[in-house]
């Protein structure tokens, strides 16, 4: 692996062969990053989060779950801050993206190949399925769900518990739920 100048890196953190992290990072405790993610600069991830493993890919084949090999990766932008205990799974065949100045709170769980844009701010306990694009400039509010396979556009806010279930084209507030 290879690690920037001025990255500190704490206590049983696991850096795996062929991963390259950054200038000025700080890897808390217990964090584990693997599938030869690349990390760039000035980027904080908090402890107990995993970074690069694989991600939930099995496909039913003759009424069994088959496994699907992972040969994407991970990378995160500049300036990104990722909080404790969450998961960022490398990509399936492309790499799983997350561009400069994003925000990560704590419990989120982002599979394989969802691309974020920048600047986008993610409260604790969303998850984001597979294959989703985010826009730049984006707020998920906590325990947002968004479905795989969906496109949001830049400037979108999802109020808290939304799930998104289509596609957003159209920059705006959102909201979704039970009452």
């Amino acid at each position: 692996c290879v690690i920037g100048v001025h990255t500190v890196i704490q206590s049983h953190a696991k850096i795996d062969d062929g991963v390259e992290i950054g200038k000025q990072c700080f890897i808390d405790s217990h964090v584990t990053i693997t599938g030869e993610s690349k990390i760039a600069d000035r980027v904080r991830i908090h402890a107990n989060t995993v970074i690069g493993s694989e991600g939930f890919g099995f496909a039913p084949y003759q009424g069994k779950w088959h496994r699907i090999v992972q040969l994407g990766s991970v990378y995160i932008g500049n300036d990104v801050r990722i909080g404790s205990n969450c998961s960022i799974d490398r990509g399936a065949l492309d790499d799983t993206i997350i561009e400069e100045g994003v925000v990560i709170d704590n419990l989120v769980q982002i599979a394989h190949n969802v691309h974020i844009g920048a600047h986008t701010a993610i409260a604790a306990k969303c998850g984001i399925a597979g294959s989703t694009r985010i826009g730049k400039n984006c707020i998920l509010a906590g325990a947002c769900g968004i479905v795989g396979h969906l496109t949001i556009t830049d400037n979108v806010t999802l109020t808290g518990m939304s799930m998104v279930t289509k596609n957003i084209s159209e920059p705006g507030t959102y909201s979704s739920g039970t009452g």
